[in-house]
C-alpha cells in the first residue's frame, strides 16, 4: 500500500523541520544502538510496522543482536540490557503513554544516574521525535514492505 497522499509535497516546509529535528537526534550523545532501541520500543507501543520495519532493520545493520531486537518490548526482565539501557527505556514507555504513565520524580532521578541534563533532553527529544514520526506514518498510511 502507498501512503494515502503525498505529504512530503504537500506540506515540504513541516517535513523539513522534521527532518531537522532528525538531524539534531542523530549529533546527540546517546549512543546509536539505543537509540534504535528507542524508536523500535515506542514503535511497537504505538503499532507502527513501518518504523518497526526500518528500525529494526538498521539495528542489524550497525551489530545489534536478533536477541536484543526481539526482547525490546520485555526489557525489564532481561539481563542483556545494561542499566542504562534499561532507564532509558523505561523512560521512552512513560513519555510515549503520558497520559497514563506520566514521568514520575523516581524515574527522572533514576534516569539522571546515568545520563547527564543535556543527555536526558536528548532522549526526550529521540523519543518525542519516533512518536512524530509514528503518528505521521500511521496516519498517513504507510506500511511495511519488503
Amino acid at each position: 500500500m502507498s501512503p494515502r497522499i503525498p505529504y512530503s509535497d504537500i506540506a515540504p516546509d513541516g517535513m523539513a523541520i522534521m527532518m531537522e529535528m532528525e538531524k539534531y537526534t542523530k549529533t546527540s550523545a546517546v549512543e546509536r544502538k539505543l537509540r534504535e532501541l528507542i524508536k523500535i520500543q515506542a514503535s511497537q507501543i504505538n503499532g507502527c510496522a513501518y518504523c518497526l520495519n526500518m528500525h529494526t532493520a538498521e539495528s542489524r545493520i550497525m551489530g545489534e543482536t536478533e536477541q536484543r531486537l526481539y526482547c525490546v518490548s520485555a526489557w525489564d526482565d532481561c539481563e542483556f540490557y545494561t542499566e542504562a539501557e534499561k532507564v532509558a527505556l523505561e523512560l521512552t514507555e512513560h513519555v510515549t503513554l503520558i497520559p497514563t504513565k506520566r514521568v514520575p520524580d523516581d524515574l527522572y532521578q533514576r534516569v539522571r544516574e546515568h545520563y547527564n541534563e543535556k543527555q536526558y533532553v536528548d532522549l526526550i527529544l529521540i523519543i518525542n521525535q519516533i512518536n512524530n514520526w509514528n503518528r505521521i506514518s500511521i496516519a498517513m498510511g504507510n506500511t511495511a514492505s519488503k
